[in-house]
């Protein structure tokens, strides 16, 4: 979609150097001594209103980056859940076998994007205060940065743990002496940003605007955060505020929250702007960059026109959607939108009849005839065919969901089950995401019970590892049960500590005050 965001998608000051962190590159001893009359610094580049908002959405850019959204960052996440059995053992897979080691292609590629972002965001929280402009307007921007900031710091601390805690713009010498710090100084920091961010951020942007952050995507995301440290007790009041907000409700139609023609709709607190603009390069957030959604390739079942070898489902996933009926006694739609199965049954909704269908409605039979595999078709855009050739990397433009109004309403229900059990409150949560699917109310529930919903309504969204992680089930669920990986290689190379990545080579060379991350010493 064409935002504002996109707009200035090739704007970026911040040159990322090692860690990320640098604002300027570095030079050649011998030419310190000479000055570049045509240079961008820092102090003459912030001098405008104009100047801030580019500034800004410039640090958005990166998201775009083929080595983020566009396409890795799926395999730091659903690759690595007791869903996903992803075919074939490669760098792609090497994180879901527990073999993130510091060399690995993926380790480095997803660690530098969210760093760049971070740098940005930094830069513009020291040189934005002293621009002349409307301080509203400034108070905003600052905050879109503390949210920037705070989101890319949770993304890679519940990624690799062991971070470095950089607030301020540094070069390239402070970059290679800075030191890891305890996990709980980084989350310090993204509670104190969000806490900012709330408060100074608008609750809405102007139509062509949106896919900035408001204030109720830094509520929703600061919810997160709590419950990613089991903090119910925290995360129970900022979920209230999104819920009595006004602002945000369920879609009718689930199939919206995935589709290109319904992005940015009243279920969704943030997602990734992406744009299908024939720019099909790597180059990360440089022109000519493909802007679209490239991870296409990754979720398709096989053949996918790149040679990708798909992602399967474990069958234990799909039992789950099929355990219970809804009202009519029907499957849950929810099944058929996010996968894709054999079976001969359909669902009616939504006007419209749900069954084992992709493609331009080819049916499971005429695709895999005598096969039972299961895979992905959330995200799919269903109107393109993954085996041609022709359409190149990034030729979809839908729109990547990171929070989603359903998953306020079940992380409050599970807020409010382990805080006070199963009251009134919890079920009317549940019940809410439950009946959008007609599947039947729950008199009570258990823990297990808001575990299996929020499988069956977020799945293939880039948040079940996170569950598992903040439950402290990744052994239990996936290291004892092998079979879970035996298309990529098995859980073998598991090591306790293992759960994250281990640091980059790229900075633990540079740095010597970096360390391994436990599990990989």
């Amino acid at each position: 979609m064409h935002t504002t965001i996109q707009r200035f998608s090739q704007f970026g000051l911040a040159a990322v150097t090692t860690i990320g962190l640098v604002l300027l590159p570095s030079c050649n001893e011998d030419l310190l001594d000479q000055t570049n009359p045509s240079a961008i610094t820092p102090n003459s580049f912030y001098q405008t209103a104009d100047d801030a908002v580019k500034a800004i959405i410039g640090a958005y850019s990166p998201f775009t980056d083929i080595w983020y959204y566009t396409r890795m960052n799926v395999f730091a996440t659903d690759y690595r859940d007791d869903l996903v059995n992803g075919f074939a053992t490669s760098e792609r897979t090497d994180p879901g076998r527990f073999a993130a080691e510091s060399n690995k292609n993926m380790v480095a590629w997803t660690w530098g994007p969210a760093w760049k972002i971070i740098s940005r965001a930094n830069a513009i929280l020291a040189y934005v205060p002293d621009i002349e402009m409307n301080e509203q307007d400034k108070a905003a921007i600052l905050a879109e940065a503390r949210f920037l900031r705070a989101y890319n710091y949770f993304l890679l601390v519940q990624t690799y743990l062991n971070l470095p805690l950089v607030t301020e713009p540094i070069d390239l010498e402070e970059a290679r002496t800075v030191s890891q710090v305890a996990p709980e100084q980084i989350y310090d920091l993204i509670i104190s940003d969000l806490k900012a961010a709330q408060t100074a951020l608008p609750v809405q942007w102007p139509a062509d605007q949106l896919g900035r952050a408001t204030s109720g995507a830094a509520t929703g995301l600061l919810a997160r955060v709590y419950m990613s440290q089991l903090d119910y007790a925290n995360a129970k009041p900022e979920l209230l505020k999104v819920m009595n907000s006004g602002q945000y409700e369920l879609m009718a139609d689930y199939a919206d929250n995935f589709e290109e023609a319904s992005e940015n709709n009243k279920e969704s607190l943030f997602e990734i702007q992406l744009v299908s603009d024939g720019n099909s390069g790597w180059g990360g957030d440089a022109p000519g960059a493909g802007k679209g959604a490239g991870y296409m390739q990754d979720i398709a079942p096989p053949p996918a026109f790149t040679g990708q070898d798909g992602m399967r489902i474990n069958q234990w996933a799909l039992d789950l959607f099929l355990d219970e009926r809804t009202v009519d006694g029907h499957i849950d739609p929810r099944a058929f939108i996010t996968l894709f199965f054999d079976t001969d049954e359909t669902t009616p909704y939504q006007g419209r009849e749900l069954g084992p269908t992709i493609y331009g409605g080819q049916t499971y039979d005429e695709v895999f005839p005598g096969s039972d595999f299961i895979f992905n078709k959330k995200y799919l855009d269903l109107e393109a065919g993954y085996t041609t050739a022709s359409q190149g990397w990034h030729f979809s433009g839908n729109n990547f969901r990171v929070l989603r109004y359903a998953d306020i309403l079940l992380l409050f229900a599970e807020a409010e089950f382990n805080l006070n059990g199963s009251t009134a409150e919890a079920l009317a949560a549940i019940n809410q995401v439950r009946a959008r699917a007609n599947m039947p109310a729950l008199t009570s529930i258990t823990m297990q019970d808001i575990m299996d919903e929020r499988v069956k309504e977020l799945s293939i969204e880039r948040t079940r590892y996170q569950d598992l992680l903040r439950w402290g089930l990744v052994k239990e669920l996936i290291v004892d049960r092998p079979g879970i990986k035996s298309e990529s290689g098995g859980t073998g190379a598991y090591r306790p500590g293992r759960e994250y990545f281990d640091i980059p080579d790229s900075e633990l060379n540079n740095n010597p005050n970096f360390k391994h991350n436990p599990g990989y010493e």
